[in-house]
């Protein structure tokens, strides 16, 4: 596919700003970034919901990042999730609870796929006791 160079230096600005932000760059924009077509809309994504006007604060979005990438195990999410938390002035005892929340639903999740399994192999067996 043939690359447009407007998106391209548009990619190239968003990189350099996350490198800035973070001090590296991640895998998933690394990657991303090999399309500029489909990164510019991804980074400007997130960049509305984690930091666009909205009903919560900072701090808070970035809790809910930091529960939400521990539910789905997402290991350099959280880290990174975690460091945002932090500077928006989150607690060490509010990631916590935030990360025991996510693994619980994380758990919950899990118990709800397999004990709908359960109760469907064994409803028949039931009826029949």
């Amino acid at each position: 596919m043939q690359e447009d160079p407007k998106e391209r230096e548009i990619t190239n600005k968003i990189l350099k700003s996350i490198e800035e932000q973070y001090g590296f760059i991640p895998v998933v924009n690394q990657i991303l970034s090999e399309r500029p077509d489909k990164f510019i809309s991804a980074a400007n994504f997130g960049k509305i919901v984690m930091e666009g006007r909205g009903e919560l604060d900072q701090k808070t979005r970035y809790l809910a990042a930091v529960a939400a990438s521990t539910a789905i195990g997402g290991q350099y999410c959280i880290k990174v999730q975690m460091d945002h938390a932090i500077q928006a002035g989150a607690t060490k005892d509010e990631i916590l609870e935030t990360m025991l929340i996510g693994s619980y639903m994380a758990m919950t999740r899990a118990q709800s796929y397999a004990f709908r399994e359960y109760s469907d192999m064994f409803k028949d067996k039931k009826e029949q006791e």
